[in-house]
């Protein structure tokens, strides 16, 4: 029996239809684009998609029929082809449905089905057993014959392909509805024991953190705080400053990958007056500016390895001398230091003390990522966006659709990036919600590339498989199961159309 199309449009259709399904959670949109490339590539006309609800089906997607025809898409389980397909699970062929009168054209949309020659093509849209909807097409056949088994062939590719993306996108619905019908139990939990002001977060990951935070701040022991950039160490440090009983003192922050190595031991415990070309007068370091307080040490893993024993001695002893200078200084300091790098792995290569290491290591508190702790991420914009309003005199809202985006993106810049990325939505919004087209470009591209792959993961190839296969059995049948005559028909070798036939458990029918 001749092909409807080429193998070269099919895969064509289906590399479009699986792209299309996943270029966004908007259902409706991406439906509506897979029956355009139904009828563009394929000559299926006025395709529909149809899902389940209580008691009834509904067209919600469509290609040749305007928005009116649409809404009077409705049937009861049962009713007509599509009510019968929905209810039961199996492809319906209508050969000519103006001589079928389980056909209702309750869409009205064929204003002249007695004077047209147009079949009606119906398949089940099925996740696993659970029927979702119906995905249907009119194929307009004129007096020519038409190899329905094809078609069907291909719609139930494609409804497989729906149906993965009805599911994807009712269960981000779901998660999305779940975190706003917890808003206000989130909120209240954010008050609880465990709150610490300034840092959010109502995860089990979070709350390890303020249990440590409560524990660790009324002591006198360093504490290394561990975690990538843009994951709160900074915020961390000071709550425990702040409820520690240091609470008086001041509270001293460095970065010491911030500063020329040069300069450091300057920076750090200071000089005195004519210590070095420039130094002009005397000038205290961090180290006696926290005297009584805290200082906070940031990325402690970059500090020169000839500055390390003068920290142990801070440290073990209390006390340094400033560059430039003789007498020892004394000073009562609490150290809280911070790294993203694997300090076990520079203490292996020689390129961080383990004495120092132990000494900073007494109280480790691991910070999660954000990747980790996704369900703070709608506490977090509820915060953010409440910050960025009120400092910019807006009233900006996000669409359902760019949490979602939130909810799926990888962060690798962790709360920093969440952060920076409301603010500039919020600055630049010129209306009063924020949509999918507002995302910073790298968030938008990245988690849309991340949905189409996961998509894409095992349906793509078990189409072109199954093409494959068709193919070579047809090729077979034609040349009465002659492999050499059949691969010359394919364009393949002999040897290649052996392998395809092994790999298919191909057989002759007996």
């Amino acid at each position: 029996m001749a092909r409807n199309y080429s193998e070269k449009v099919e895969i064509t259709a289906l590399y479009e239809i699986s792209k299309l399904l996943g270029s966004s959670l908007n259902l409706k949109s991406n439906l509506r684009g897979v029956m355009k490339v139904l009828s563009e590539y394929l000559d299926m006309k006025r395709g529909t998609v149809a899902l389940r609800g209580e008691g009834e089906v509904s067209i919600i997607a469509a290609h040749g029929m305007s928005e009116e025809e649409i809404k009077r898409g409705r049937y009861r389980l049962g009713e007509g082809i599509i009510g019968r397909v929905a209810k039961l699970g199996s492809p319906i062929v209508i050969p000519n449905i103006g001589d079928e009168p389980l056909f209702l054209n309750k869409t009205g949309a064929r204003k002249m089905i007695k004077k047209e020659n147009i079949a009606f093509l119906c398949v089940p849209i099925k996740f696993k057993d659970e029927i979702l909807g119906v995905l249907s097409v009119d194929r307009l056949f004129g007096s020519r014959a038409i190899s329905f088994e094809e078609d069907l062939r291909l719609l139930k590719i494609i409804a497989s392909l729906v149906a993965q993306s009805v599911k994807l996108h009712r269960e981000v619905e779901k998660e999305r509805e779940a975190f706003l019908e917890e808003k206000e139990n989130l909120t209240r939990q954010l008050k609880g024991k465990y709150r610490v002001e300034n840092i959010i977060g109502q995860s089990d990951r979070m709350q390890e953190v303020f249990e440590a935070i409560h524990q660790v701040a009324p002591s006198k022991a360093n504490v290394l705080l561990r975690g990538e950039s843009g994951t709160g160490k900074e915020l961390v440090a000071k709550a425990i400053h702040y409820m520690s009983l240091r609470v008086k003192g001041p509270f001293i922050k460095f970065n010491c990958a911030s500063i020329p190595e040069g300069l450091l031991e300057s920076e750090l415990f200071g000089h005195e007056k004519g210590a070095f070309t420039g130094a002009m007068s005397m000038r205290k370091g961090r180290f006696e500016l926290a005297d009584g307080g805290t200082i906070f040490l940031d990325e402690i893993g970059d500090l020169p390895l000839a500055l390390q024993p003068k920290i142990l001695r801070v440290l073990q002893e209390k006390e340094f001398e400033r560059v430039g200078g003789e007498r020892t200084i004394k000073v009562d300091v609490r150290l809280i230091a911070a790294t993203g790098r694997n300090l076990e792995d520079l203490v292996s290569g020689g390129k961080f003390r383990e004495d120092l290491y132990y000494r900073l290591n007494v109280v480790p508190i691991f910070l999660p990522s954000l990747r980790e702790r996704k369900e703070d991420i709608p506490v977090l914009v509820d915060h953010f966006l409440k910050k960025y309003n009120e400092e910019n005199r807006k009233s900006v809202g996000i669409a359902p659709e760019v949490l979602n985006f939130f909810m799926e993106y990888d962060w690798p810049g962790n709360v920093r990036e969440l952060e920076n990325s409301l603010e500039r939505m919020v600055v630049m919004s010129r209306g009063k919600t924020v949509t999918a087209n507002d995302l910073p470009l790298n968030i938008k591209d990245r988690t849309l590339k991340a949905r189409y792959a996961a998509l894409t993961k095992d349906a793509l190839p078990s189409a072109i498989e199954d093409i494959e296969k068709t193919k070579i059995l047809d090729a077979l049948k034609r040349t009465g199961w002659v492999q050499s005559r059949a691969a010359r028909l394919l364009g393949i070798t002999s040897r290649q159309i052996g392998y395809k036939i092994k790999k298919y458990n191909i057989q002759e029918a007996g």
